[in-house]
């Protein structure tokens, strides 16, 4: 017994030195070569120099997987929570980190290659580059992230700067498809089948009959075949749609 209580006494003691480090991950991580812990997270101390990817090609980003960053981070004495639940990382690379011309050139995002109309944006498709100030979208996006995943609404020339006009999210129902609407609210839980008559992107009202009574309701949805009415719709139409205010 003597034997146990000494055992758990010095585990006791050995956790403090043995917790990572607490660490918080950088809003705009930049590396000029190979990723760092210390381009990644504020405070990395000693770990700051542990590799954990490769530099970036010229004006290119570099995307890390968040989970594995994670485990890295830990393996180097770091604790990052990863309380935002975030699957990838974004990291600029050198180049597209130069500062622009204050008043002649703004610094933006643009696109790598053509992109057809329907196609999804992913993260090597996107690049920083330089361009005129009087050529930069109002409202160009600030981060990578709320570019990839969305959908290029028309062709999209490589080099372009990135607008968020011309993107949206990517259709989720297809005209004609059969979709299960539901009505949550208050504890009542209602389900019916309806037929799409109209496409819809994820958190996008759209026209739906309803098989059994043939009456047309507007529904938002919310994936593949499935569709909300009531309180819920406009819960998830806001989180899809947030407004330009929210995200500054």
């Amino acid at each position: 017994m003597r034997a146990l209580i000494l055992a758990a006494a010095l585990l006791t003691a050995a956790s403090p030195a043995l917790a990572g480090q607490t660490v918080s991950l950088k809003s705009n991580a930049f590396a000029a070569g190979p990723v760092t812990l210390g381009d990644l997270f504020d405070g990395a101390g000693r770990a700051a120099p542990v590799v954990v990817g490769p530099a970036a090609q010229q004006g290119m980003n570099v995307v890390l997987d968040a989970a594995q960053v994670q485990r890295l981070a830990r393996n180097a004495g770091l604790d990052w929570d990863n309380a935002a639940g975030l699957r990838r990382i974004v990291v600029r690379g050198a180049a597209a980190s130069a500062a622009a011309r204050p008043g002649v050139s703004a610094e933006v995002l643009t696109y790598a290659r053509n992109i057809n109309a329907g196609e999804i944006v992913r993260a090597e498709d996107l690049a920083w580059g330089e361009v005129a100030s009087f050529a930069a979208p109002q409202d160009a996006p600030r981060d990578a992230e709320d570019v990839i995943g969305k959908a290029a609404k028309k062709p999209l020339r490589a080099g372009a700067a990135v607008a968020t006009r011309d993107l949206a999210m990517p259709q989720v129902i297809k005209r004609d498809d059969m979709v299960q609407v539901s009505f949550r609210s208050g504890g009542v839980n209602l389900t019916l089948q309806g037929k799409a008559l109209e496409a819809a992107a994820l958190g996008e009202p759209f026209s739906i009959q309803n098989t059994a009574s043939k009456k047309i309701i507007e529904a938002v949805a919310t994936g593949p075949g499935q569709a909300v009415v009531g309180p819920e719709a406009e819960r998830v139409r806001a989180a899809a749609n947030p407004s330009p205010l929210a995200l500054r």
